[in-house]
């Protein structure tokens, strides 16, 4: 289930221009982004490591996200519910803040972070002033997935690392990489999808 950028546009059409034009983070700006609709971009350069914003929204169990979404077409990518942990989803539409625009890049200079069930997003690199702020969402696969779904969830990071997808690569393809690569440091759950049938905003592995 995660993150932004697959976005219920409904409850938040109005408090887009709100947060554009009263942002309230010293470490981040909300406005238009060439990836998609709105994105937050570095108000001043941020040092790798730093902490900029945690991921805030109303807080729900995952069989509500589902009943909350269950009416909502499959080819709706927008979606503003992350996995907070295998009993907590986090619906930004509700109570968010600018956290919720922050656009899926498959090589990111962000990375989400839980400590304790709560959502933070941090710098994985020196970020300078101006730059798009990004991370991977890691949306989950389902089986029930039509087969264009890597379409309706493609990616426009630009990243030379780009996947083409916002999905998270199938188990047999992860299995590959981990082995061309070291263990790296576990972040936080995936971003949550919202679409019919149960436990579509569910974690998966």
């Amino acid at each position: 289930m995660s993150r932004p950028s697959r976005r219920p546009w409904r409850s938040d059409h109005g408090s887009q221009k709100k947060a554009a034009r009263k942002p309230a983070n010293k470490w981040l700006v909300v406005r238009r982004s060439k990836v998609h609709g709105n994105g937050c971009f570095a108000r001043r350069f941020i040092p790798k490591g730093t902490r900029l914003i945690e991921y805030l929204g109303e807080r729900m169990s995952h069989k509500e996200a589902d009943r909350r979404y269950a009416d909502e077409d499959d080819s709706n990518n927008h979606t503003f519910l992350f996995i907070a942990d295998r009993r907590t989803v986090i619906d930004a539409t509700v109570g968010g803040n600018e956290a919720r625009w922050i656009n899926h890049s498959c090589d990111g200079n962000c990375e989400s972070e839980i400590e304790k069930s709560r959502v933070f997003i941090d710098a994985r690199r020196d970020i300078e002033k101006g730059e798009e702020l990004g991370y991977d969402y890691q949306i989950g696969r389902d089986k029930s997935d039509p087969a264009n779904v890597d379409q309706i969830y493609a990616c426009r990071c630009g990243s030379p690392k780009c996947r083409g997808s916002m999905l998270w690569p199938p188990k047999r393809k992860r299995k590959a990489a981990a082995k061309k690569r070291a263990p790296a440091r576990k972040s936080a759950p995936r971003t949550a999808r919202k679409g019919k049938g149960k436990g579509k905003t569910r974690a998966r592995a």
